[in-house]
């Protein structure tokens, strides 16, 4: 599928984002209960259904690993946030077997589209994941006196991220009704900054918003993609990469391209996980990454 189509697609069949609703709201009463004045929260990312190669044979064990390992947290995060590449071709078999695992979460839901979900047709990703109340694919929502962004940013999945102007200028008006001292935090699958452009890691127009967030005392940009834990730091602004729940990816300009990494066998449950993250009103984020050992 062209950039021009996804986009064209986004626009008129809504959604490309889904999360799992309450009876009355976003978060369960109990969650809310537990973090007055702040928001505790897990994020997944890249777990690839349908990958099968030496890099990982049972990507599906591994999300289910990931799965039971975050259900038996000591507190049940306000949510989960998966950053993207759900599925590793975008069939409809194998959104029903994410779906069937992810389904088992004891908490809330969010997900967001990586480009290997949107080959050829964002549909099946849309039959999946829907959300109809955002019906460009973007959305915000405040929490624990948090503000949330999430993006779209593989709009031009064949070089690099791309927001496009009409989800930019949504993100300046969103922000613009902002607190300079509330905490934000922005979900997106490729990172925002230029991590390493010669491999497609950034995103070409997440300067903008990047311009947007500069005036707030506390900004955390989380995103997948990369497959592996990069820490970064601009001014207000902290980035972090989460590891994949499928495969390894070479650290930057380590290997000629990017791609599935072999590791050792009795390896790769070191180099794959799930992250945690605390927020609260009067404190940077906090967040510590788990391997699946």
């Amino acid at each position: 599928m062209k950039r021009r189509d996804f986009i064209e697609h986004v626009s008129w069949t809504g959604a490309g984002i889904a999360w799992t609703l309450s009876s009355t709201g976003l978060f369960t009463a109990e969650a809310d209960a537990a973090m007055q004045g702040g928001v505790s929260f897990v994020q997944i990312s890249d777990s690839h259904i349908g990958f099968a190669r030496p890099e990982n044979p049972d990507v599906a064990g591994t999300l289910k690993k990931t799965v039971d390992a975050i259900n038996a947290l000591p507190q049940r995060p306000a949510f989960v946030v998966h950053t993207g590449d759900v599925t590793h071709l975008s069939k409809a078999d194998q959104f029903d077997a994410a779906r069937s695992i992810l389904s088992t979460l004891k908490a809330p839901l969010i997900v967001l589209p990586g480009e290997h979900d949107v080959i050829g047709s964002a549909d099946n990703f849309l039959a999946a994941f829907a959300r109809k109340d955002a019906p460009k694919g973007w959305f915000s929502f405040d929490q624990g006196g948090v503000h949330f962004v999430s993006l779209v940013n593989v709009f031009n999945f064949e070089i690099d991220g791309k927001l496009g102007p009409e989800q930019v200028d949504w993100v300046e008006k969103d922000l613009a009704a902002q607190k300079a001292s509330t905490p934000i935090v922005v979900f997106g699958h490729v990172p925002l900054y230029a991590l390493y452009p010669q491999w497609g890691w950034t995103t070409e127009d997440g300067s903008k918003v990047l311009s947007f967030l500069s005036r707030f005392d506390a900004v955390t940009v989380l995103n997948g993609h990369i497959h592996q834990v990069v820490q970064h730091t601009e001014g207000n602004i902290r980035f972090a990469t989460a590891a994949s729940t499928a495969y390894p990816q070479p650290a930057p300009g380590t290997a000629d391209k990017p791609g599935p990494l072999k590791v050792p066998d009795d390896q790769l449950l070191h180099v794959l996980g799930y992250r945690t993250v605390e927020l609260h009103r009067e404190a940077a984020a906090a967040f510590a990454d788990h391997d699946l050992v």
